[in-house]
């Protein structure tokens, strides 16, 4: 398995690793959700999904800009650089690329074993959305 992983992270290949990093955003989010006390389901649903979008993914990839270090921004351009034969419903190809480059980051910080690195990123970009809404 480790071997899997490292073959994965030479390749680089930016659409593996946001498919991966598509559940692993989702996850952090629907479980920062839960820590914040959203038990309901219908609750938690609907929180989660004003993250999880891919127009709200792209948001967060030009919010969260100013902490990512020079390695993370050169994932973010990896992922949105990606060509796709798939568009979001809905979403521009512009915020599917940025979606896309947020899950790719996901990924690769996954593939790390940086979760608290993810868990540092979700928590600023919940609570910065959270005080823009106030």
């Amino acid at each position: 398995m480790a071997e899997k992983i490292k073959d994965l992270l030479s390749s680089g290949n930016p659409l593996a690793f946001a498919y991966l990093g598509d559940a692993v955003f989702e996850l952090a989010i629907r479980n920062e959700m839960i820590r914040r006390g959203h038990i309901k389901l219908h609750d938690l649903n609907c929180q989660t999904v004003r993250y999880v979008s891919a127009d709200a993914q792209a948001k967060a990839v030009e919010f969260l800009t100013p902490i990512l270090s020079e390695e993370e921004m050169e994932w973010i351009r990896r992922g949105r650089n990606v060509k796709s034969k798939h568009s979001a419903r809905g979403s521009s190809i512009i915020e599917y690329r940025y979606a896309t480059a947020l899950e790719t980051l996901m990924g690769f910080l996954y593939l790390q074993e940086r979760q608290v690195r993810i868990q540092e990123l979700v928590q600023y970009l919940i609570q910065g959305t959270e005080t823009a809404a106030l």
